[in-house]
């Protein structure tokens, strides 16, 4: 008996250190992969393509299950699918234009948006006032980074405004889609990357990138596609785009939801710290002092609302046998840990 229960307790260890060493590194890798690799368009649809068919390798040899696709649920998942890539999109071209103590600073603050789109447009309750107080360190929190910010450029924070929507967008549309359409998680994964796979060649097109990318092809500069050091980064953000979602649900079912939660923040401490310590492109000393207090002040909102989300809404059966023992509610803090990637991690919320 013991010698089983040593075997689960280095499983479960496994799972929860891989999953926090991709959450802790995706971000700055992503950081790098964009460096590196100018051509936001073409690198989330070579994420996005990564994470398709990871889905449905692993599916087809039997170590998960994805719903098939059908054109009925696409075409009901599409809107959906195109709110998450302008999320992506967004968050691709804030990493591009700004540092990654920006990107969090402004993902830390989704909360603000979100308590006041679920008050007003899914008639969630009021927050309360230990909610309503955790909102205000957040708040100072991003505004003190943001007044001592150095790097501060009107194009990278223009990216930060329209990604803070567009994720706040996506966590209160998504979590009205993944409720009602009866997918279950993979099958959700599977979808959003398919899709956005899908529309990526428009958006090459609406922004003028495959010029680009054509010229580069043909390059033997820095900017060359097949760069080694490009090639190496793309890689990398791919397979840790993939990783994350894997051992974000493996450590989800193997620990609880508070001890899941817990890792979560633990993480965002942890990117910081390797950022610092690894790449030149951070805030200043004050600057990540504020990014320190706007974590903290997502984890008193976490805090704050546990009480509310600890008991989901009840579904009927058929939508219930779907889950697989998955929490959909949980979908609207995915991206979080997704940084750039094209595969979010639906169960926990992320990052």
């Amino acid at each position: 008996m013991s010698a089983i229960r040593s075997k689960q307790y280095y499983a479960t260890s496994s799972l929860v250190v891989g999953y926090a060493l991709c959450s802790s590194l995706l971000a700055v890798i992503n950081k790098f992969a964009i460096t590196n690799f100018n051509y936001p368009g073409l690198l989330t649809a070579l994420q996005y393509l990564t994470s398709t068919l990871g889905v449905w390798i692993l599916g087809k040899f039997g170590f998960l299950h994805h719903d098939p696709f059908t054109f009925e649920n696409a075409k009901k998942f599409l809107p959906a699918a195109f709110v998450f890539y302008l999320a992506i999109f967004t968050n691709t071209n804030l990493l591009r234009h700004a540092n990654v103590d920006t990107f969090i600073v402004f993902r830390s603050c989704t909360p603000l948006l979100v308590a006041v789109a679920d008050t007003a447009f899914r008639k969630q309750p009021c927050p309360s006032k230990l909610t309503y107080l955790a909102l205000v360190v957040i708040l100072g929190g991003a505004c003190g980074y943001v007044a001592t910010d150095s790097g501060f450029t009107l194009t990278a924070y223009s990216w930060a405004w329209a990604y803070l929507v567009t994720i706040t967008t996506e966590m209160v549309y998504i979590k009205h889609m993944v409720t009602n359409l009866g997918l279950n998680t993979w099958g959700f994964v599977f979808y959003n990357n398919l899709l956005s796979l899908m529309m990526a060649p428009l958006f090459w097109i609406i922004t003028g990138e495959y010029v680009d990318v054509f010229i580069a092809m043909g390059s033997n500069g820095k900017g060359n596609l097949f760069h080694p050091v490009a090639f190496v980064a793309v890689a990398l953000s791919c397979v840790f785009g993939l990783l994350i979602s894997f051992f974000g649900f493996a450590a989800r079912k193997a620990i609880s939801a508070t001890a899941f939660t817990v890792t979560g923040v633990v993480n965002k401490f942890l990117t910081v710290a390797i950022n610092v310590l690894i790449w030149d492109k951070h805030a200043s000393p004050f600057g990540i002092g504020c990014l320190l207090l706007t974590i903290a002040g997502g984890v008193f909102y976490q805090q704050s609302v546990t009480g509310v989300t600890s008991a989901p809404p009840q579904r009927d059966s058929a939508v219930s046998k779907q889950d697989n023992g998955n929490d959909h509610d949980n979908y609207g803090d995915s991206d979080e840990e997704k940084g750039m990637s094209g595969l979010p991690i639906y169960c926990e919320k992320s990052s």
